[in-house]
Formats: C-alpha cells, sequence, structure tokens
C-alpha cells in the first residue's frame, strides 16, 4: 500500500471515530432544542471553518480529540452593562436581529442609543434611550451580537443546556460514546464480512503471508496457493504435517506440488534454520479457509468481538492501575504510527483496528474523569438524587482543572512518544 495511501486512511480513521462521537452529541442536543455554538473536531487553531444554520463547523490544528459546544455550558455572552451606548438594527418583523457594542458610528440603518435594561434569556427585550426617548424593543431569539469582527448569537434560557430535564441533557452527553460503541459494531460486522469465517473441517491447506528473504519466496510460492503434496506425501488439510515436514528436512532437498488457480505446480526448495529456532523454516504462515458469514453470523460474531474487545480494555485498565508506566500509555504519535503500521498490513486489518479504537474511544469517555462524559453524567446522577443541580461554578472549576490535567499528560505522553521515534 502506498505511503500516501496509508497517511490519508489513517487520518480519515481518526476523523471518522471522532466525528461520528461529536455528531452523537450533536444530533441529540439539537434535538432538545438546545443551540449548539460550534461542531469542532481537533483543539487549537481553525484551519477550516464554515457555518450552516446556527453552528459553527471547525477543523482545527491538534487532532486530539473535538467537542460540540452547547450554549450554556460555559460564560459566552458578552454582558451589556446599564448605561452603556449600543446600536441595534431591527429586522422586518420590527424585532432586534443585530446587537452593535463597538464601531458605532460606522453602522449603518441602525438605532443608537444608551440601554436602560437588557434581558436576553427571559423576556427578549431592549429598553433603550434615544435622544430622550425611552422606547422598547423586542429581540428576535436568534439575534446576533456582534463586537468587532465577532458574531455570536443569543441564547434564549429555552435554548441553552442547563435549561433542559436531567434526562434529555444526559442523553445528549451518552450519545457522544453510544454512537462510538454503534460505529465499532458495524466496523466488527464489515471486518467480519471481509475475511469470512473459518471453514469446518478444511480440505486442504492455503498458503497465507510469505515472508521476503525466505525459502519460499525464492522458490516462487505466492498467497493463495494450496499444498497438494510434499515429497510424494499428500497434505490435505493437516498443516501441522507440513510443519512437520519442513523442519525434518533442514539444509535438505524439498519437492513441493501445488495447486495455482486451475494450474498445478512442481518447485523444489530448501528449508534452512532461523536464529533462536530449530528445524527448517521456509516463510510461510497458512490462510485458514474460510466462507462468507451469514446476517446471524455476523451479527453474533460482531456481538462477540464487543464483549470480548471490552473484556481486553478493562483488563488493560487494571493492569495500567496495577503498574503504571509511562511507556505503556501512548498518545496520539504513537497512536497514529501504529495505525499506519496496520493500515499497511491491509483495509480489513484497518477495519478492525479502527473498530477497536472506536470501542475505546466510547468506554474512555464514559470513565468518570473531570472533563470527560462520564463526569458529567455524574454530576447529573447527582442532581437528579438532590433534586437541584452542582453549582455551576464548582462543576466548571472541575472539569477545568480535569481538562488542564488531561492536557498536560498528553503533551507529556506526546513528548515521551515523539523521544522513542527518535531513539528507535
Amino acid at each position: 500500500m502506498e505511503m500516501v495511501q496509508v497517511v490519508l486512511l489513517t487520518v480519515l480513521m481518526f476523523f471518522v471515530l471522532v466525528t461520528v462521537h461529536e455528531w452523537g452529541h450533536y444530533y441529540f442536543a439539537k434535538r432538545a432544542g438546545i443551540l449548539v455554538r460550534e461542531f469542532a473536531i481537533g483543539f487549537g487553531p481553525k484551519l477550516f471553518s464554515y457555518k450552516r444554520n446556527e453552528t459553527q463547523f471547525t477543523l482545527r490544528l491538534l487532532p486530539f480529540g473535538g467537542y460540540a459546544r452547547m450554549a450554556g455550558e460555559d460564560p459566552e455572552i458578552i454582558e451589556i452593562g446599564s448605561g452603556q451606548t449600543i446600536a441595534v438594527r431591527l429586522g422586518q418583523d420590527n424585532k432586534v436581529k443585530n446587537i452593535y457594542l463597538d464601531a458605532l458610528d460606522t453602522r449603518k440603518n441602525v438605532i443608537r442609543g444608551e440601554a436602560l435594561h437588557t434581558d436576553l434569556e427571559n423576556d427578549l427585550q431592549i429598553r433603550l434611550d434615544v435622544d430622550g426617548e425611552v422606547t422598547t424593543y423586542d429581540v428576535h431569539p436568534q439575534a446576533m451580537m456582534i463586537k468587532g469582527t465577532q458574531q455570536t448569537q443569543i441564547a434564549p434560557k429555552d435554548r441553552q443546556f442547563g435549561s433542559k430535564t436531567v434526562g434529555q441533557r444526559a442523553l445528549a452527553i451518552v450519545a457522544g460514546p453510544v454512537m462510538n460503541f454503534l460505529l465499532a459494531f458495524v466496523l466488527f460486522a464489515i471486518h467480519l464480512q471481509m475475511v469470512g469465517i473459518p471453514v469446518e473441517n478444511p480440505t486442504y491447506v492455503k498458503i497465507g503471508d510469505v515472508s521476503e528473504g525466505m525459502p519460499a519466496q525464492e522458490a516462487g510460492l505466492q498467497k493463495g496457493d494450496i499444498i497438494f503434496s510434499i515429497n510424494g506425501e499428500k497434505i490435505g488439510a493437516d498443516y501441522q504435517k507440513m510443519i512437520d515436514l519442513t523442519s525434518e528436512s533442514k539444509g535438505k532437498e524439498m519437492k513441493w506440488t501445488l495447486q495455482r488457480g486451475d494450474e498445478t505446480l512442481n518447485v523444489t526448495l530448501v528449508p534452512r534454520s532461523m536464529e533462536g529456532q530449530e528445524g527448517g523454516k521456509i516463510g510461510i504462515t497458512p490462510e485458514l479457509p474460510t466462507r462468507k458469514a451469514g446476517v446471524g453470523e455476523t451479527l453474533t460474531g460482531s456481538g462477540k468481538a464487543m464483549v470480548d474487545t471490552t473484556e481486553a480494555i478493562f483488563l488493560g485498565f487494571k493492569q495500567l492501575i496495577n503498574k503504571f508506566n509511562m511507556d505503556d500509555i501512548g498518545g496520539p504519535v504513537r497512536t497514529f504510527e501504529v495505525t499506519g503500521q496496520i493500515a499497511q498490513q491491509g483495509i480489513q486489518y484497518l477495519t478492525y483496528w479502527a473498530a477497536i479504537l472506536s470501542l475505546y474511544l466510547g468506554i474512555f469517555n464514559l470513565l468518570p474523569i473531570p472533563a470527560l462524559d462520564g463526569s458529567r453524567l455524574a454530576f447529573l446522577g447527582v442532581e437528579a438524587l438532590r433534586g437541584k443541580p452542582v453549582d455551576p461554578s464548582r462543576e466548571g472549576m472541575v472539569h477545568f482543572v480535569g481538562f488542564a490535567l488531561l492536557f498536560l499528560l498528553m503533551i507529556a505522553v506526546t513528548y515521551n512518544d515523539i523521544l522513542r521515534l527518535i531513539s528507535g
């Protein structure tokens, strides 16, 4: 596989994993009536941005994840102080469409005045003193506040995250990991359709991979060849017999009969020893005979892969806690490196690896670590039990500290990954 293709597939895989996760948050937030201000892939400076309806879709520089920023999660609207001079522009319905906070003299077709009262969450009204005449203007629920080049849509109370029920907020949060679980299930199913399932009681041995520089390659053996006989002895489906005959023939000439499509081939090769291993080797691995999986087999096989991989992930968490070592943690650099290596082996291997990463991403985000989805769900659980929400400033501080610590850990892990690459 060409290097450019490997890089593109690797980048595409990460883009899909993060996009699917954030789309879950975005979709169910929109379903609940929450204003989603930004749908971002990555963090840091913007590389690309466009706006559709009310949401700004952005691609950012650092590929460490993404986010769907919902109205009301963080302080975001610039406050209009009493007595502050502002300008407003009315729409065709005579409701305030734009609110200007600076460069008032350059604004055209606006009403300038002193703000006596501003309510952009509940009543949606602005009371202005325009040359001594006080007028109250209704504000459109999608009005824009403009300061310099920054435009921010107002968020009425019923469009904010905190105004929704515990169930609606929990669904908007848990939807991200759930989408990763669904994607993992689909990818496991696609992989199973690609590779098939082993045939029971096979009747032949087929060659899988052929190692470079080994006797099998030198003799012209190819992937997909079926081994008929070795030194006149029929092999059938007995792969172990092939191994035994090869091991016993180190340094001796062997005659192999192969079937390649409709053609029968006779080749001669000499097994040789490999460092640290006994007996003769020729450098081939078998390809187990498979058949196409049925619908039921695909669903059950995908489900089993989900269960087995989940158990392996939690076992990894347990081992990491019991014996923490920075070398056991991989950041984006190491993950990209491993993904590139897997992509070189073929699309079926990359599909399986993407399923594992998607499942891991969903599970990791549900852990009760500050700044992750699991922590936010924990706060909602406390709110449900208490009957009232936790102080937003305290919750925000917990998430901020958690995010800062995770970001520092990511920097440390990335630095460690780079050192590992440099040192080889």
